[in-house]
């Protein structure tokens, strides 16, 4: 009995097969429509969806890192932009960024305005690329330029983006697909200057050929990664609230990190006796005294140069100035004493 069932199933599963076999025949042209038609369609989505995606969630997830930008051939309408530059990414997809203008604007500035716009080089998704980008801008946006310029003279950090439209092009796929390359770096700005200091100090009775009667040597901090050619600067000069002349330096390369330059000023001699001559600074204080400079003029190859000279003089910079010892030496070493009244400066 128990064979008989065993050759009766066996009999059924044959023809269960046979069937089978018989409908995979006699519809295999339906099996390969469908087949072709998951094809046609998946096949595109993946390439006009999916890699396009995946695409640009690596160019987000890149680290680009502002390594140095360098400033120069400063002019009225036109100045020289270096940028030096370093992508990184986990280099997992074999792809190619094609070039590209990047547009340059504060971040944290609304509308987002260009400064700047450079034209960026191809690179590809390798793990470390080193981007270096040199052009000559012409200025198409002085306001926004000068604005910049405020904001990285004034602030401790401040945030740029570089932002662009560009193609990608994945390793096998003969396709270019559309990308936005967008990248803001926080990076250190000027902070004012903080930390300037005037010393080699010396003061004139009559002033020279120039009308100068004030020298010193300017240490002049750069705590950015920005190189700045600013050229011949001027600076209003100002002592407890009333200005007292004007201050001169010339040939303003402004490197990171410290920088000296000379300095040289026409200074109302009385104005400063005065101020020597009272409480803190006759007898606390020592002789130094603390003036005020504020950008006035900026000059280069001869040309004024107002994106520099404006976010110059949108900021005040206060620096302590040893004044008594130079004035002391044309008293033959006597420091300049406290007037009778012993009143404090004003």
């Amino acid at each position: 009995m128990s064979s008989d069932y065993e050759k009766t199933h066996a009999t059924q599963a044959e023809v269960v097969k046979s069937k089978k076999r018989g409908h995979c025949a006699k519809f295999w042209w339906a099996y390969l429509i469908a087949i072709i038609v998951i094809a046609v369609i998946v096949v595109p989505v993946i390439l006009l969806v999916a890699v396009p995606k995946i695409a640009q969630s690596k160019l987000d997830d890149a680290e680009l890192t502002l390594d140095g930008v360098v400033i120069t051939n400063s002019q009225t309408n036109s100045l020289s932009m270096s940028i030096n530059s370093t992508i990184r990414s986990d280099g997992k997809v074999h792809a190619k960024i094609d070039p590209f203008v990047g547009e340059m604007y504060l971040e944290d500035l609304l509308p987002h305005t260009p400064f700047a716009a450079l034209n960026f080089p191809a690179t590809t998704s390798d793990k470390l690329q080193i981007v270096n980008v040199s052009q000559t801008l012409q200025i198409t946006d002085l306001k926004a330029l000068t604005t910049f310029n405020t904001w990285l003279l004034t602030n401790e950090t401040l945030r740029i983006t570089i932002r662009g439209e560009t193609h990608v092009r994945v390793k096998g796929i003969s396709r270019a697909y559309p990308v936005t390359f967008k990248k803001t770096l926080t990076t250190n700005g000027l902070h004012g200057f903080e930390g300037t200091t005037v010393t080699n100090t010396n003061v004139t009775l009559q002033p020279d050929a120039q009308g100068n009667n004030f020298k010193g040597t300017a240490m002049i901090p750069n705590k950015s990664v920005f190189t700045l050619d600013i050229g011949n600067a001027t600076f209003y000069n100002y002592l407890l609230g009333k200005e007292v002349g004007t201050v001169y330096i010339d040939n303003i390369l402004l490197n990171p990190g410290e920088n000296t330059f000379p300095m040289r000023a026409t200074v109302d001699n009385g104005a400063v006796l005065t101020a020597l001559g009272s409480k803190p600074y006759c007898d606390e204080k020592k002789g130094v005294l603390p003036l005020v400079l504020r950008g006035k003029t900026v000059e280069n190859f001869g040309q004024p140069i107002p994106y520099f000279a404006d976010a110059l003089g949108s900021h005040n910079q206060t620096v302590d100035v040893d004044i008594g010892t130079p004035v002391a030496r044309l008293l033959g070493g006597n420091p300049v004493p406290c007037s009778p009244t012993g009143g404090g400066a004003h």
